[in-house]
């Protein structure tokens, strides 16, 4: 579910959603993995993204790094829309990652972001990413510093 709170967004426009400042974001990274956020609220943020042939290794799995940088980029787009007013950004300090199962070319998987903590200089997100079905692929810790 969509939040339906709306705001005003870094241009000082009324009338925006949490998932319309996640599209309005420039994240060059997610947008070359063809990254689409779907769902964006305080505590989830869900996106979804087309595996790929150039996002895959062999046997036309799934790269792990690419698992990596799909959550990377979900858990920094919650920590984003959870910033405290004075925080000028974020980046990623730590990420770990257990690979539990793989997503074959062709498929899409999703991945929800939760929040584990959210302080005032670090937030820490566990993102799920699963397969078509809602099977596991993997399960990723980050851990995001507010700048």
């Amino acid at each position: 579910m969509q939040e339906r709170r709306r705001g005003r967004d870094d241009n000082g426009r009324y009338g925006v959603t949490l998932l319309d400042k996640i599209n309005a974001m420039k994240m060059p990274f997610a947008e070359l993995k063809g990254v689409t956020f779907v769902e964006a609220e305080p505590d989830r943020v869900v996106a979804r993204m087309l595996v790929r042939p150039d996002l895959c290794t062999l046997g036309n799995t799934i790269h792990g790094g690419a698992l990596m940088a799909f959550a990377d980029s979900v858990g920094a787009a919650a920590t984003v829309i959870n910033l405290p007013p004075d925080a000028k950004g974020t980046t990623t300090i730590e990420s770990k990652t257990n690979f539990v199962g793989g997503a074959r070319e062709g498929t899409t998987i999703t991945a929800t972001a939760t929040p584990v903590h959210r302080g005032r200089r670090t937030q820490v997100w566990q993102t799920r990413i699963e397969g078509e079905g809602g099977k596991l692929v993997a399960v990723v810790t980050q851990t995001q510093m507010v700048l």
